[in-house]
């Protein structure tokens, strides 16, 4: 890989909570959430500078992010306590998962 990654697997992250305008690949359910990183894809050209003309440089490492339902959808989920979502995230959404953000 030709970028040193910030994380790895089994990782635990926390996905800012941020608005910011434009092309995001983030989807907003899972702003805020703490999941754990189940795998590192590699590092791609960033789309959200390449939706307006930009070369997506700097390249930034996509993760695998896992997200146990309850943790993204609260009491509103009702199935199996072991039950995830995964989403792929870029690593500037990523901070590492503290105790006072899980």
């Amino acid at each position: 890989m030709s970028q040193e990654t910030r994380f790895r697997p089994g990782d635990r992250v926390w996905v800012k909570d941020e608005e910011r305008p434009g092309h995001i690949r983030t989807p907003h359910y899972i702003r805020g959430k703490t999941g754990q990183i189940e795998a590192v894809h590699g590092v791609f050209r960033n789309p959200e500078s390449l939706a307006y003309g930009g070369d997506g440089t700097p390249k930034r490492p996509l993760y695998l992010v896992g997200f146990p339902q309850s943790e993204v959808w609260g009491r509103r989920y009702r199935g199996p306590r072991h039950d995830r979502i995964y989403v792929d995230i870029f690593e500037h959404w990523l901070e590492p998962a503290t105790e006072t953000r899980g």
